[in-house]
């Protein structure tokens, strides 16, 4: 049988795992559990090159060089998609259908949430070789999971007849929303498996389906990958055919729809790590229960997540709570109403605070840039750029720069000059200079900027040559 083409769904925000999940760092990209953020362990789950082809990756183009430096952090390689807008997942799922039928109509396609996590890695991957045989028959195969509590955050699935070649293969009678948790109940006594979210199909039957139910989606997502175009090692779906995609879930847009779906018990230790109250049963605790992480001191306390960035965090006689510290937010919240992080968030964002979306640190594909200090007509910024690195070249109409490098060398160009500017030497860049920053060193280049004038606004940036093509 042809390997499965592996396609990882990474454009969420995970605006319920926040503060330490943000748009501008959503969680697929942090280390809630373990050293590896869930993106990566996604990623591992596919490395056998026995059962998958080369890893799809569709993500929007915030992420994309996040993505890039993750997948380079442990020596993967992946086709990049990016999609130029969201849409829900019924665009990405046709996009990666219609690259996949592209290469081979009936390629086995594998569609997995970059914020999933299996305890049993291995044992997945033979589930989705055993999918794929039901697949290449014309199912499109999800994973249920047998529930072990009534979770009222996860969509569950009614299992009926086997179909013929494989009794663990079943015909799904019917998906059910998230319900209440009395329902929840109800479902597990009369043997509702929970939804993973996670599916295998033929290409040109996920296509077919999609023609017959969501026209729109299909041909968009067929023009988009048509037309797309290759940047800086991305493929770009075309943007004018993709933002004709109606904006709907590919749950609503096909599964639920289709007389094709069937499921396969994964028993293999699945979660979806969508709020708090997951990282803490999936994390390392003590004898008390409690799951700490950074720079923190619990006394009589039990069933506690405390985590902190850089703070020193002390709880004192708390039970079943979670505390999430970073370096300018805290959560603190029972551990029974995690699921209304993302209501905070909804609110946050509409009262305009910038912490709702944006971390202190803010990646670019050159390193990062780390907020220190702000006050009135000034800010203080810790920069940090790779090896190679080079910002664009730019100028502000508005403030002017202090640079003052503390590791490495700095090369900058200011007015079409170049200097190097060693560690423990600052160079001034004048408002309305142009001026460029490059690492020509082998090592991170840190140093330290310090703004000032009228606005420091990060959109009173004028790029008139840039390598990554921002310009």
């Amino acid at each position: 049988m042809a390997k499965i083409v592996p396609v990882i769904m990474c454009g969420g925000s995970g605006t319920r795992v926040w503060p330490e999940s943000r748009e501008s760092l959503p969680k697929q990209f942090i280390p809630l559990i373990g050293d590896r953020s869930t993106f990566q362990s996604i990623v591992s789950v596919v490395g056998d090159p026995e059962i998958f082809d080369r890893p799809v990756v569709i993500t929007n183009f915030d992420y994309r060089f996040r993505v890039a430096e993750q997948l380079a952090e442990i020596g993967a390689e992946a086709t990049i998609l990016l999609e130029p807008e969201r849409r829900d997942s019924a665009a990405a799922v046709g996009a990666a259908a219609a690259w996949a039928a592209a290469r081979d109509p009936e390629a086995i396609v594998a569609i997995l949430a970059a914020d999933h996590v299996f305890k049993d890695e291995k044992g997945f991957a033979r589930l989705c070789a055993q999918a794929a045989t039901a697949a290449g028959a014309g199912e499109i195969v999800t994973f249920g999971v047998t529930p072990d509590h009534p979770a009222t955050g996860y969509g569950y699935i009614q299992p009926g007849a086997a179909l013929p070649g494989d009794a663990a293969v079943r015909r799904v009678e019917r998906f059910v929303e998230k319900p209440n948790l009395e329902r929840a109940q109800t479902f597990i006594e009369s043997g509702y498996l929970w939804n993973s979210g996670n599916f295998v199909f033929r290409a040109d039957v996920m296509l077919d389906e999609l023609k017959r139910f969501e026209p729109k989606i299909a041909l968009a997502a067929a023009e988009a990958v048509s037309l797309a175009k290759e940047d800086l090692g991305f493929l770009v779906l075309d943007r004018d055919a993709f933002i004709e995609a109606p904006r709907i879930s590919i749950d609503y847009a096909v599964m639920e729809r289709t007389e094709r779906a069937a499921v396969l018990e994964a028993n293999v230790g699945w979660s979806d790590v969508g709020q708090w109250s997951t990282v803490w049963r999936l994390s390392p605790q003590d004898a008390d229960g409690n799951s700490l992480r950074g720079r923190v001191v619990a006394i009589d306390s039990s069933n506690v997540l405390v985590r902190s960035d850089d703070h020193l965090v002390a709880v004192i006689g708390l039970d079943n709570v979670i505390v999430v510290a970073t370096g300018d937010a805290v959560l603190v919240a029972d551990q029974s109403q995690t699921d209304k992080v993302k209501q905070l968030v909804e609110r946050l964002k509409a009262e305009n605070v910038p912490e709702a979306t944006q971390h202190r640190r803010m990646y670019r594909p050159w390193g990062y840039y780390q907020s220190v200090d702000q006050g009135d007509r000034y800010q203080v910024k810790r920069i940090v750029v790779r090896p190679g690195g080079r910002l664009s070249l730019q100028k502000h109409y508005h403030r002017a720069e202090h640079w003052i490098v503390v590791r490495g060398a700095a090369e900058v160009t200011l007015n079409g000059d170049l200097t190097l500017v060693h560690e423990n030497e600052s160079i001034y860049l004048p408002i309305g200079s142009n001026h460029r920053l490059v690492n020509p060193g082998k090592i991170d280049l840190e140093l330290i900027e310090v703004q000032t004038g009228s606005y420091l606004g990060e959109d009173d940036i004028v790029r008139i040559e840039d390598v990554y093509n921002r310009a």
